[in-house]
């Protein structure tokens, strides 16, 4: 038994090792530059970058301290973090992961960061190393089980999309040592850019060696700026034949806060287009839905859709004149996905309203 339980974890170690293609890097990963207003360490090589027109990101500002929800957890099941004080931003985003040269430090990497926006007129936010900044600081982007650290604010694991042992997957999954973390804001040309650092060595000797003893660096920069209005606010008509055929109707156009019940101004058209809804069929009453992915406890998640429903309600009664009773609002949590909840796209969808008649 003991020597068929070693050739079946021989086995295993040998078709791993077969996928274990890190190299050192020699050129930057095709299609990737340098994010806007931003240069980068002399010798260094991008491994991995995302560039997206319009999303959001959290900057911790603050140490990172457990989450008072106990069950809130993340997609690879680390308990989930909170930063006293910590920057929730939407915009342009860019993640970019870089190697440096043999012989560099994760402080050197902060501090010339940290130079070259002094430099162009911006300044340091704050700043953490190692312990200091909270969560775990050991282990890399792919770690579950555990806690959340640094390293899931500013590149969660779903936004990694290279091939498992490819030089992008290795320089964020590998274990960590000397991490250092800064926050820098950079003004110019009248738009605003907030940047993230987290540099550390990496540490493996096994399928990502080609990379041990390397500093990393995660660049996040989120360059504030308008959103394109891309979802078509659903006119009430075109509710009403929803609701006649299937009984409920899916909404995208209304907008929270990032991880609260505080409807964002943007929310106004379409909540204009429900109460000339009910307007037009004063017998219709609705079941006012709310429904998340699945980042997060179930319970976290059921209570947030709850509010984020009767926040809907509430603004209907108040600011359209319609009557509370014909109204209920109904929080399903993540119960209802209508996507996988395996990547961005599909939480995206599953992100919703949706109006059912009652």
């Amino acid at each position: 038994m003991r020597s068929r339980l070693l050739l079946v974890l021989l086995s295993t170690l040998a078709a791993a090792a077969a996928f274990a293609d890190a190299t050192v890097p020699t050129a930057d990963k095709a299609g990737s530059a340098d994010p806007a207003g931003l240069g980068r360490y002399e010798g260094a090589f991008i491994v991995e970058q995302q560039a997206k027109a319009y999303d959001e990101v959290v900057l911790p500002t603050a140490a990172l301290t457990l989450h008072p929800d106990p069950d809130k957890r993340d997609g690879m099941n680390n308990r989930l973090l909170q930063s006293a004080t910590q920057l929730a931003l939407e915009g342009k985003l860019t993640r970019t992961v870089y190697v440096l040269p043999e012989g560099r430090s994760p402080l050197e990497v902060l501090r010339n960061y940290q130079q070259l926006v002094k430099e162009k007129g911006g300044e340091s936010l704050y700043e953490c190393k190692a312990e200091t900044c909270g969560g775990d600081v050991n282990y890399g982007a792919g770690h579950g089980g555990g806690e959340q650290g640094l390293i899931n604010y500013l590149l969660p694991k779903d936004a990694i999309p290279g091939p498992a042992f490819s030089n992008g997957a290795c320089a964020v999954e590998m274990n960590f040592a000397d991490l250092r973390y800064g926050v820098l804001r950079l003004s110019a040309g009248g738009s605003e850019t907030h940047v993230g650092v987290l540099a550390y060595t990496a540490r493996d000797d096994l399928y990502c060696k080609a990379l041990n003893g390397r500093t990393v660096a995660v660049v996040v920069t989120l360059e504030a700026k308008a959103r394109e209005q891309k979802m078509v606010t659903v006119k009430a008509s075109e509710m009403a034949q929803a609701i006649a055929s299937g009984g409920k109707v899916a909404l995208y156009g209304i907008y929270f806060d990032f991880d609260k019940a505080t409807l964002k101004p943007e929310s106004k058209p379409q909540l204009e287009e429900i109460a000339g809804l009910l307007k037009a069929d004063g017998a219709l009453k609705l079941v006012v839905a709310g429904h998340t992915d699945n980042q997060g406890g179930a319970a976290y998640n059921l209570d947030l859709s709850k509010k984020r429903a009767d926040a809907v309600v509430a603004a209907l009664v108040a600011d359209y004149g319609v009557a509370p009773g014909r109204l209920l609002a109904q929080g399903m949590g993540s119960a209802a996905p209508v996507a996988s909840n395996d990547d961005e796209a599909g939480r995206a969808k599953n992100r919703r309203v949706e109006l059912v008649k009652q």
